[in-house]
């Protein structure tokens, strides 16, 4: 789930000129396995109510109340599995960190770690969708298009003994590049690592991808999440400090997403409902 304020994937922000991002916010959720949906309706500016602990866009909304995010969803999957995705998610973090890192070094990009650790609790109106479990919350801001600064990068979020572990690479468009990785403990406490990469082999679109892992290991993809021309998403199977450990990663290569025509097909699943009905 991805609250956004100026949809950085929406063909239609991007074609706006990107002048107003509050006309163009979304709810993004997903879920996978049998029956699984995507949903990412890019909305105006009349389905956005915000406050201090509150995001409302259209029918769903989250809230951070008492150390806990809880998420209200109501929304329509997009081609080609339409339906409903409807129900509550909480997300409760063992820790928030006090941690923010530049993505650029002028700071136009921000990566937030708010809760690294967390327990997530689903329960979604269809068979199946209630779990709990491991879950994370971050945010990401930025005063530029990502594909203005970045041609590349790829994320990746593990579970580790009584904390995670996150990893960035990012090749940006000036010819400078990033690198970080970031373990931490239960407490939200951070400590910078270094951990080598290894090649976790190209998607079913042809995008490189690599991931993290101990010297002479093998990382493995168990299960993949979201194979788009320009962006995957996967669970991987990896080894951190000598543990076994799976997550999930990200690869976005911006290169792509520049391209007229992959806007052009994004529009098909990312549907623009500018209007709506305050109740």
């Amino acid at each position: 789930m991805i609250g956004f304020i100026g949809s950085v994937f929406s063909p239609w922000y991007a074609w706006s000129g990107r002048r107003d991002p509050a006309d163009h916010c979304c709810m993004n959720v997903a879920t996978y396995g049998p029956g699984g949906r995507f949903a990412m309706t890019d909305r105006g500016r009349q389905a956005l109510r915000q406050s201090s602990d509150t995001l409302r866009i259209g029918p769903s909304s989250m809230r951070w109340h008492n150390g806990v995010l809880s998420i209200e969803l109501d929304e329509k999957g997009a081609l080609p599995r339409l339906g409903r995705i409807k129900g509550r998610v909480t997300i409760t973090p063992l820790a928030v960190t006090g941690v923010e890192m530049p993505l650029t070094p002028d700071g136009a990009h921000i990566w937030r770690p708010f809760g690294p650790s967390a327990k997530i609790d689903v329960c979604l109106d269809a068979e199946g969708w209630q779990w709990q479990g491991d879950g994370y919350f971050d945010a990401n801001f930025g005063t530029r298009a990502l594909e203005q600064d970045f041609d590349s990068w790829s994320w990746a979020r593990f579970p580790t003994k009584g904390g995670a572990a996150c990893f960035y690479q990012a090749q940006r468009v000036d010819g400078t590049s990033l690198r970080a990785g970031v373990r931490f403990d239960g407490q939200g406490i951070a400590q910078v690592i270094e951990v080598p990469k290894a090649r976790l082999g190209r998607s079913l679109w042809g995008l490189e991808r690599w991931t993290w892992c101990d010297t002479g290991s093998d990382p493995e993809r168990v299960m993949g999440l979201l194979d788009a021309p320009f962006y995957d998403r996967s669970m991987v199977r990896t080894r951190i400090d000598g543990n076994l450990v799976t997550g999930v990663h990200e690869t976005l290569y911006l290169t792509r997403f520049r391209s007229r025509v992959i806007k052009a097909m994004l529009a098909v699943r990312v549907p623009r409902r500018a209007g709506w009905k305050v109740s």
